[in-house]
């Protein structure tokens, strides 16, 4: 199961100065559609995919704008070429590649083709991609500060460690499974007033590297997303190589209009699959 967690990624691109430079990347992913904006005096007459036959929807020319839709995700290791010849003869190409560990995981949504850098669309776009960088910077750095004085990220860190000894956390079920991608084994903890999971993962995969995506814990009736603590021990599992997370949960995520209820964690994956999904009930929270 794939689950989409998609994010509105629109940047600006430059053509480069060289034909001979290595052409630009477009991450893209399946059925989800990226549309390249053309200046006005660039408008494409023509595009095509070389390799990317079955692949993709037919690629889409309408007045300054290329629009891109794969069928389905890319591999990995896949790579196709884009190439566009615009209104002054020029061809330019262009990579288009699965987002990979890129942040979020995202696939551009809208990328603002320029030829020149210091034109006022483009530094009016550039801008504007700046903004959005600074303005996700101190968003991250507001998450990190206070998540160095959460007790509940202190309490995951320990667990990554694995010095159950050092929280209140007790093992109350164990659970395991195996893909083509990892092994995985956990451990579901009570705690007083809190519950706590850890997963112990090895990347089984002889080439490609495993990563933790994204966590999701929500409501078994209700679908709410809750607040959860996550630490991990790498960022990253190159094959062969093992790692843990371990995962706090606070009472007062179990609570819906005043009442306990069950909730469902999820653990995705770098490519966007699901992992793992391992359900909590209020039992857990101890006396």
């Amino acid at each position: 199961m794939a689950e989409e967690h998609e994010h509105a990624v629109i940047r600006a691109l430059f053509l480069p100065e060289q034909p001979e430079a290595a052409p630009q990347r477009i991450y893209v992913k399946g059925q989800v559609v990226t549309v390249l904006r053309f200046e006005q005096d660039l408008t494409p007459l023509r595009a095509r995919l070389v390799g990317g036959e079955g692949r993709f929807e037919p690629v889409g020319v309408v007045g300054r704008k290329v629009v891109l839709e794969p069928r389905r995700d890319l591999a990995p290791e896949e790579g196709f070429s884009l190439l566009v010849t615009l209104s002054d003869a020029r061809e330019v190409p262009f990579l288009l590649r699965p987002p990979g560990r890129r942040e979020h995981g995202s696939a551009d949504q809208q990328l603002n083709v320029f030829k020149d850098r210091d034109g006022y669309e483009a530094m009016a776009s550039a801008l504007l991609d700046s903004e959005k960088e600074n303005k996700t910077l101190r968003a991250e750095n507001e998450r990190f500060r206070k998540e160095e004085a959460s007790e509940d990220h202190a309490l995951a860190a320990l667990l990554t460690t694995e010095s159950e000894a050092q929280t209140p956390f007790k093992g109350v079920e164990r659970f395991s499974g195996k893909d083509d991608g990892a092994k995985l084994e956990g451990t579901v903890y009570r705690g007083k007033g809190k519950a706590a999971v850890v997963f112990r993962v090895k990347n089984l995969h002889a080439e490609r590297s495993w990563s933790m995506k994204s966590v999701r814990l929500v409501g078994v009736a209700d679908a709410r997303e809750r607040a959860i603590a996550v630490r991990s021990s790498a960022a990253v599992l190159e094959p062969g190589a093992s790692g843990v997370i371990g995962l706090v949960v606070d009472g007062s995520a179990f609570l819906d209009g005043g009442a306990l209820t069950a909730l469902r964690l999820e653990l995705y994956r770098q490519d966007g699959l699901l992992q793992a999904i391992v359900q909590l009930d209020p039992a857990l929270l101890g006396e």
